[in-house]
């Protein structure tokens, strides 16, 4: 049997250098004004379920004023749930679906949120992270999703939303926690996090993850990954602080695309996707997603006083997503003699390299009568992404298998590099912005925010054998986002709100790890103006029972500009709606029953089309009313846990996906489903606790996740895990 080539990588991380000189002068500020909050997630109550600050910054006030839906997800939701990876921790709050990748679209973490792509709105710690990956959540404090268009706080893109990752940092205090696991499926896994103190104002944290295993209920898939993440901070009691951290990722999974949908002649998918439920139709020795990721961050912060602060972040990140996939294809034809096509292939080779740097300051102040807590700042940002992909593999002796039971044990001919990049993309970004929370009287607060980019792409394409080029395109846009709204305060822990946001997507935000839809630039995407998403919302939040969140929220967003086809072209022509509403809660009912989760309504669909005839094109005539796809039109959540002796929690959750359309056409889907969870803790003393977890309760056979017209991932099945968990 032939074997493919195995990949060898050597790249290092450069090393960062950043002078900054800064110049403040002094200002006279009321006696009476508020002193500036300081933004520390560790101060959160330990154990939390509900979180009442933002990590972000631009967030002038406590999440219940500020005029805008934001889910957070803290760090003991996702350990009492089992959550390990960014995409299971998303499962606890609704409203967001996955989406597939392929070749065009570079496969990774791939999140909808209130029925628009937020591939590329992904972000560490207030930064951009552009590179397409699988993340973990070993190293992850909470994770904060911002609902609704949100240019005006992300830039470009967030077009439904975006999530920021909270990372841990070296902080005050000495402590030593860790877990321990096994399971089924080969389940092993080990964490470590321990924070020293280096005098009295230095700290150094490490945290580290080691994790193996197969995939519940899919045969010849597993995952493997290691990741670790130093840190060290200095100026812990003093006005000037400094903190540099080293955050790293590998993994090496077996990737799996699950069950392909029917293509007839016309190559419109039929129905939902179909084939073993049990099945991997890869090739075992061939197939191989591998991904690294290394990010470096220096944060340098320095108190003026109580009410001035300054803040630099500088960010080094180097990302590689390599894989070679089989991409199982079936016809009616073939399904009814049994059979499926192996003939197509898919691969990546991404490296994507990015530096930014963000300065902001705090301001706390007041002009008059009224209070202004305020943030304002500068970012600039280089990102440069290369694919340099794989060819060969091909099966020999056939492509035809049956789809009952695939042989995976197959010769295939090697798998190559190519000698050069195929494409390669560099996008600059340039921007200002600034956020004022206004304190008009004890009843009233006034939330404004804006935000300029000088946005700039360019996109080299060339030939993957001989090196030769082939085009070079550029894209250069500026564009303005806003974000108002306003609360009246029934009662200090009861209010109502109403917001106004923007955002701009222009062509190639995703630095071309998304070829479809127009979102890539290509000739006939050079020129067009960014896409425009602006969203109302109207909202309450509400405190209860002294620490749980209740929140409800009524919005509408439109989409306009958007990329169809139209003739022979592609233009700004079309449009799309998203009318919804949520409800979430967060926190304690009793000092032993805690509950996190919620429900969203979302009836997203296309209200403007172009002329390709085509059904699994975005814009596509005859897509007008249709729902738009990777959507569900419901979704609901919820996870509790009830401490039913000193010694001994129990909990679970259940989580109800509605239908989702994997094509703007309609014609393919993947079914509702409805999943259970259940967990059991015993404290064997106040260092030490055993966690059992059983995800997938019912052994509930669903769909994870979909990607246009050609397959849908299967979600894993029943799996059980116990885990020691220690803390000292």
């Amino acid at each position: 049997m032939a074997t493919g080539i195995r990949r060898t990588r050597n790249f290092k991380l450069k090393p960062i250098v950043s002078a900054i000189t800064l110049a403040f002068g002094s200002a006279a500020y009321a006696e009476e004004s508020v002193n500036l909050p300081r933004v520390e997630v560790q101060a959160q109550e330990e154990g939390a379920y509900k979180i009442d600050k933002s990590a972000n910054r631009k967030f002038t006030a406590d999440l219940i004023d500020m005029p805008k839906s934001v889910t957070v997800i803290s760090e003991q939701v996702i350990q009492d749930s089992g959550s390990q990876t960014f995409s299971e921790a998303l499962r606890m709050t609704p409203g967001i679906t996955l989406g597939g990748g392929e070749g065009g679209i570079a496969i990774g973490d791939r999140p909808f949120i209130r029925g628009f792509d937020a591939f590329a709105s992904i972000y560490v710690d207030g930064v951009r992270d552009i590179g397409s990956q699988t993340r973990e959540i070993f190293a992850i404090e909470q994770m904060e999703i911002l609902k609704g268009p949100s240019g005006a706080f992300d830039g470009r893109g967030s077009a439904g939303g975006s999530i920021n990752l909270v990372t841990k940092q070296a902080r005050e205090g000495d402590f030593l926690s860790g877990s321990v696991g096994f399971g089924t499926d080969s389940y092993r896994r080990a964490t470590i996090d321990g924070n020293t103190m280096l005098g009295d104002n230095a700290a150094f944290r490490m945290v580290g993850m080691v994790h193996d295993a197969d995939v519940a209920g899919r045969d010849e898939v597993e995952v493997k990954r290691w990741g670790m993440m130093p840190s060290l901070t200095l100026g812990l009691n003093s006005p000037t602080s400094a903190t540099v951290s080293w955050y790293h990722l590998e993994t090496d999974d077996t990737p799996d695309w699950g069950l392909p949908y029917i293509q007839d002649a016309d190559g419109l998918p039929q129905g939902s996707p179909v084939g073993n439920e049990d099945k991997w139709y890869g090739v075992n020795g061939r197939d191989f997603m591998e991904t690294e990721s290394d990010i470096a961050t220096l944060t340098i912060s320095h108190d003026f006083n109580e009410r001035v602060r300054l803040t630099n972040t500088t960010r080094y990140g180097l990302t590689t997503n390599e894989y070679f996939v089989q991409r199982p294809n079936v016809s009616s034809a073939q399904f009814a003699s049994g059979l499926i096509n192996r003939a197509n292939t898919r691969d990546r080779g991404n490296r994507t390299e990015t530096i930014t740097n963000l300065t902001d300051l705090s301001l706390a102040f007041d002009t008059g009568f009224i209070k202004h807590t305020l943030n304002t700042g500068f970012e600039i940002s280089r990102e440069e992404n290369r694919n340099r992909g794989f060819n060969g593999g091909g099966i020999i002796g056939g492509n035809l298998t049956s789809i009952d039971d695939p042989d995976n044990d197959v010769a295939y001919n090697p798998v190559l590099r190519d000698n050069f990049a195929g494409t390669e993309a560099e996008t600059v970004n340039r921007s200002v912005y600034v956020f004022d929370t206004m304190e008009l009287s004890e009843k009233w607060l006034l939330n404004a925010g804006i935000r300029y980019d000088d946005y700039q792409t360019e996109y080299d394409r060339s030939n993957s054998t001989t090196g030769a080029p082939i085009e070079t395109l550029e894209n250069d846009k500026d564009f303005f986002n806003y974000q108002l709204g306003l609360v009246y305060k029934i009662q200090p822990d009861l209010n109502v709100y109403a917001a106004y946001a923007t955002s701009s997507s222009p062509v190639g935000l995703s630095l071309g790890d998304f070829e479809y839809a127009g979102g890539q630039l290509v000739s006939e995407t050079e020129d067009l103006d960014p896409e425009r998403s602006k969203t109302f919302e109207i909202g309450t939040k509400w405190n209860v029972m002294e620490n749980l969140e209740l929140t409800a929220a009524v919005f509408h967003t439109r989409k306009t500009n958007a990329r169809v086809t139209t003739g022979n072209t592609i233009s700004n022509a079309g449009e799309a709606e998203v009318n919804g509403f949520e409800l979430s809660f967060a926190g304690q009912i009793t000092d032993r029953w805690n509950v996190f989760g919620g429900y969203t309504y979302l009836d997203a669909k296309q209200t403007k089309e172009g002329t390709d005839p085509d059904l699994n094109q975005f814009g596509a005539a005859g897509t007008e009313g249709k729902q738009l796809p990777g959507v569900a039109r419901q979704s609901a959540s919820i996870w509790s846990t009830y401490r039913v002796l000193d010694d001994l929690t129990l909990g679970g959750g259940a989580f109800f996906m509605d239908k989702v359309y994997a094509n703007p056409g309609n014609t393919g889907h993947i079914p509702s489903y409805v999943r259970w969870d259940a967990m059991a803790k015993y404290d064997i003393n106040q260092n030490l606790d055993l966690q059992l977890n059983i995800q997938n309760l019912t052994d509930e056979r669903y769909f994870s996740a979909t990607y246009f017209r050609h397959y849908a991932v299967m979600a894993p099945g029943r799996s059980a895990f116990l885990t020691l968990n220690f803390n000292y």
